[in-house]
């Protein structure tokens, strides 16, 4: 048992516009519980009790950045880099296993408005991505996503 991990499930949305580029944000630094630096991120959350994977995804990505979803398909599922402390001062913090869709939007000229969670964002070609997604993923998904 003492060797036992636990873990949370998150579902991320990898948005693509026409261009082929991927949205990006970047976490707002005074949202973190610890002291880690911002990083860049897709939009996305931690499945809730009474919600399932399609319901996340949906209120994540509307919640994050103001966009409505009109397509997603699997994309891939990792066990991110980050651990997310469960208090402040908690130094091991649970694991986050995701599920990443592939996501395209309703209407991608429609104005995004970010959460607090998130400083800025910025479409990027996906070479871009994958560095700029390195501190949270591992590099079987980076890589993924600069040949898909």
């Amino acid at each position: 048992m003492a060797n036992e991990d636990t873990y949370n499930l998150g579902i991320k949305a990898l948005i693509t516009n026409q261009a082929g580029q991927i949205l990006l944000l970047q976490v707002n630094k005074q949202e973190l519980i610890d002291e880690n630096r911002a990083y860049w991120d897709i939009p996305g959350g931690r499945v809730k009790q009474g919600e399932n994977i399609e319901q996340t995804l949906a209120k994540e990505v509307t919640e994050e950045t103001g966009l409505r979803l009109k397509s997603y398909d699997y994309f891939d599922s990792i066990l991110s880099n980050i651990r997310i402390p469960q208090h402040p001062g908690d130094k091991i913090g649970v694991g986050l296993i995701l599920f990443i869709y592939r996501c395209a939007v309703m209407d991608e000229k429609a104005p995004i408005t970010l959460s607090r969670e998130h400083s800025q964002y910025h479409w990027c070609e996906p070479t871009e991505a994958a560095e700029l997604l390195q501190v949270k993923y591992p590099d079987s998904f980076t890589q993924k996503i600069k040949t898909n």
